[in-house]
């Protein structure tokens, strides 16, 4: 290999292991130029992608390139098998998930003495049967219902929530869940996967509503009606959260921070123009962001003013 060839990648692919690069031709100096010129970046141990890629993806699609990143690495070298688990399995699925690192989760039915795991991996153990078994994208992971059992039973109830509301929007089984609840009685984290239970909700769209609802509910304040559609001149419309009898609406408007979404001027101007053909149907909007939920008491000042027909401050 050329002197050059230490700074340029193999035009094809995007993931190598080292021994992939070595058999390419790429030896130690050549893989450690490569890294200090910034055209590759080490995912984990024995495992690299170009930079390019790396540099141009969101961050949730960073925490499932991860995943793929331990698959490619593993795929010659695991002697036991496993399924990707708990948020791994929620990540390949795309749900939602807020504020949970980027470890990587896999289920064996017994640890194998003579595995070894990375420092990045949490290896669980608990039974699963066929039901609880799927592929997504060519890997082998837990089940839809699996993940969200797993993951409730792990993270705080707000995390837990928002994946659930997503997990139950894209069909997750209600009474699947409900059933494994019960044969979990006892387990640590049960409580948290009841108490989701009982308040999930499907009709949540993104985690900021799925926290304004939970915010609204641990307030104390009479719930809404979510995604109630209403009508005005401009046509049919749909709100995030609203209260019929005093025509209040409550708009979210956190949706850029965690997705990958810009509202572009032609949307800004819809949205004007549909709240102000509502406001003429007699509806009041009051609009949170991100910011606002963590201001709990300012939160419930406004919106208790709104629903008293005072205007705000």
């Amino acid at each position: 290999m050329t002197k050059t060839h230490l700074f340029e990648l193999p035009p094809a692919d995007n993931l190598w292991r080292t021994e992939q690069l070595l058999d390419l031709g790429y030896g130690p100096r050549a893989i450690r130029s490569l890294l200090e010129s910034g055209a590759l970046v080490r995912l984990r141990h024995g495992c690299y992608i170009r930079a390019s890629l790396w540099l141009a993806q969101s961050p949730a699609a960073r925490s499932r390139q991860l995943i793929y990143a331990h698959a490619h690495g593993t795929r010659t070298t695991s002697t036991g098998r496993f399924l990707y688990s708990h948020t791994s399995a929620a990540r390949l699925r795309r749900l939602h998930l807020w504020d949970v690192d980027d470890a990587i989760h896999v289920l064996q039915k017994v640890r194998p003495s003579n595995e070894r795991h990375g420092r990045d991996v949490r290896c669980h153990t608990r039974p699963y049967t066929d039901h609880d078994v799927a592929v997504v994208n060519g890997l082998q992971t837990t089940s839809l219902e699996r993940a969200v059992a797993d993951c409730a039973m792990m993270l705080r109830y707000t995390q837990a929530l928002i994946l659930t509301d997503h997990a139950l929007r894209l069909g997750a089984d209600p009474s699947a869940l409900r059933a494994m609840a019960d044969a979990l009685d006892g387990r640590r984290g049960i409580r948290t996967f009841r108490r989701v239970l009982a308040t999930a909700d499907p009709r949540s769209e993104s985690p900021g509503e799925t926290l304004t609802r939970e915010l609204i509910l641990r307030l104390r304040i009479r719930p809404p009606v979510p995604q109630l559609e209403v009508s005005s001149r401009t046509g049919r419309h749909r709100l995030d959260f609203a209260w019929k009898e005093e025509k209040v609406a409550l708009e979210f408007d956190g949706k850029t921070k965690y997705f990958d979404y810009s509202p572009t001027p032609e949307v800004i101007f819809e949205e004007r123009r549909r709240e102000k053909a509502l406001e003429e149907e007699g509806w009041r909007f009051v609009r949170v962001e991100w910011k606002d939920l963590f201001r709990e008491q300012e939160f419930k000042s406004r919106l208790l003013r709104a629903l008293a027909g005072r205007p705000g401050p």
